[in-house]
């Protein structure tokens, strides 16, 4: 029997382990999904962005690409927040969108793409519709090493509805190995000024988790005795924060990220974009005196940094490297961070509170998934995460991506997952609820409700504008919304009643599915933007 485009690509997902596939199924698609395989897995979102999301925190947990199923034209519109949040956080995708029959292209018709490729650019590593149909295989398969290789991201391919049943040959399997590293004696020259300096730091960014280098980073760190920090708004963890030489996160804004850094003689970034900057700010990047290394795998990041020598290469050999020629440190190790004043007790419910029990409660094996804008600083402040990979957000700022992104991550290894969210935040893809209930994804939400999007109000009260039109949000019942996905759900309002709520929430099985805590919190205590005012 001779093989299909179908049978080519259900064999080269199977040699991927891509055989969890998330999607939301059109008439373009049908021919793909034709005689499901038993051992496949279809996991429905209820929008394209949140099929993205999904397939995001499954690729995390898995550290493999994941598949992504969009329809045509409108679809891959719905999605491109979700794929620009993977593209900024180097999450690999292999993103697959239907298109109209070959014969109609030319036409015009209902559900076709002009000019496919290009939609999606230039958020992807990699974008093509096959000239012919028997490519389709093979140019599949471009895309996943392309997707896997430093620095990772979502790659697309566009599928005409009636390729999928020309014949095809099947795509033999092949490995790239993709870690590459520094010449000797570039490396040999960082570690000769990092045993000179007198003050070093590490900045770590998300590349660092990407690359699974976070024993690595940890090794040179305690070898040099170096305050480490994190990277602006970092979607990822990468060094375990209750350790003494953590410091704590950049603020994405010039004159505060370079007062922070100025009393090192030395910074190293490792994996990061170290300008990060999301409020205006005249400050220079770096205070005079301060000099920057870069190491990142992405030639272009190392292209646009305004400041200091980049070094373009992988972490871990690199950074193996480095720390078998560097000195071991005597010098005096900076003072650990100070710890938060405790959350306070009294009404009304503050986001410090909430943070400060959850910490109490949280196990140390448990990944922490936040899309809490408004709350972000006050939840690093009291909710150290120490596992690798075992913090999550987004990278890129466009909302909606901590609901999906959860579910994902849950269902790449069965364990339970938080995930902390603001009310704004969910409401961008709260249809993600579904699809944690439908497939028992074991997801903690604590969705803290402050009454609208309070990280855009406080950014407003940081320039002037007291008052900002369509920030607020009233109303909105999101137990009684959750429980119409099949998600249980329960509310808590004033302090006392929350430790008794985050037991009965976070003490749930990997085996029950997921359940939602609504806490009605002040929209005003912990905001991202006021503690860097002035």
């Amino acid at each position: 029997m001779t093989a299909t485009v179908r049978d080519a690509v259900v064999r080269f997902l199977r040699d991927t382990g891509m055989t969890t596939v998330f999607g939301n199924p059109g008439s373009t698609e049908l021919r793909m999904v034709r005689d499901w395989p038993d051992d496949f897995t279809y996991v429905l979102g209820l929008q394209e962005s949140i099929a993205v999301g999904m397939a995001a925190g499954h690729a995390l947990g898995t550290r493999n690409a994941a598949f992504v199923s969009l329809h045509s034209a409108g679809g891959v519109g719905h999605a491109l927040g979700a794929v620009f949040n993977a593209f900024r956080d180097r999450v690999p995708l292999v993103v697959v969108a239907g298109q109209q029959a070959r014969s109609l292209i030319q036409l015009r018709p209902f559900l076709g793409a002009d000019e496919p490729a290009l939609f999606p650019r230039p958020y992807v590593k990699y974008a093509r519709q096959p000239e012919r149909a028997e490519d389709v295989p093979a140019v599949l398969a471009e895309a996943y090493r392309i997707a896997m290789t430093h620095p990772r991201g979502p790659v697309f391919v566009s599928v005409p509805e009636d390729d999928w049943d020309r014949p095809a040959e099947p795509v033999v399997p092949r490995t790239v190995h993709s870690a590459f590293t520094a010449r000797p004696e570039v490396l040999a020259a960082l570690a000769a000024r990092l045993d000179s300096c007198a003050r070093p730091a590490l900045v770590i960014g998300p590349g660092v988790d990407d690359e699974d280098a976070l024993d690595e980073v940890r090794a040179l760190a305690e070898r040099l005795r170096a305050g480490v920090w994190i990277s602006p708004l970092s979607g990822r963890s990468g060094f375990p924060e209750s350790h003494p030489l953590f410091q704590g996160f950049l603020p994405p804004v010039a004159g505060p990220l370079a007062a922070r850094l100025a009393p090192y003689d030395v910074v190293m970034a490792l994996g990061a974009p170290l300008f990060t900057y999301h409020v205006a700010d005249d400050g220079p990047p770096l205070a005079p005196g301060t000099d920057l290394f870069h190491l990142d795998c992405d030639p272009g990041q190392a292209a646009w940094l305004p400041t200091g020598t980049s070094v373009v290469t992988t972490l871990r050999p690199a950074l193996a490297h480095l720390a078998e020629l560097v000195k071991e440190a005597d010098r005096e190790p900076p003072p650990p961070r100070p710890a938060p004043p405790a959350g306070g007790a009294e009404e009304p419910l503050t986001p410090e509170l909430v943070f400060d029990l959850l910490h109490a409660r949280l196990p140390r094996d448990r990944v922490l998934v936040e899309e809490a804008p408004s709350h972000r600083d006050a939840l690093h402040a009291r909710v150290p995460v120490d596992l690798g990979g075992g913090f999550l957000t987004t990278g890129s700022g466009a909302l909606g991506w901590g609901l999906p992104l959860a579910v994902g991550r849950a269902l790449a290894d069965g364990r339970r997952v938080v995930c902390v969210v603001g009310d704004g935040s969910a409401l961008y893809s709260v249809q993600a609820l579904w699809s944690a209930a439908r497939y028992a994804a074991p997801v903690t939400y604590v969705l803290l409700d402050n009454g609208g999007y309070g990280a855009v109000r406080a950014l407003g009260r940081r320039i002037g504008i007291e008052r900002v039109p369509g920030t607020d949000i009233e109303g909105v019942d999101f137990t009684g919304l959750a429980e119409s996905f099949g998600c249980p759900a329960a509310r808590a309002e004033r302090p006392g009643e929350v430790p008794a709520a985050l037991d009965h929430a976070l003490r749930r099985g990997d085996d029950s599915g997921p359940f939602l805590l609504q806490l009605r919190v002040t929209g005003s205590a912990g905001t991202l933007y006021e503690p860097w005012a002035g």
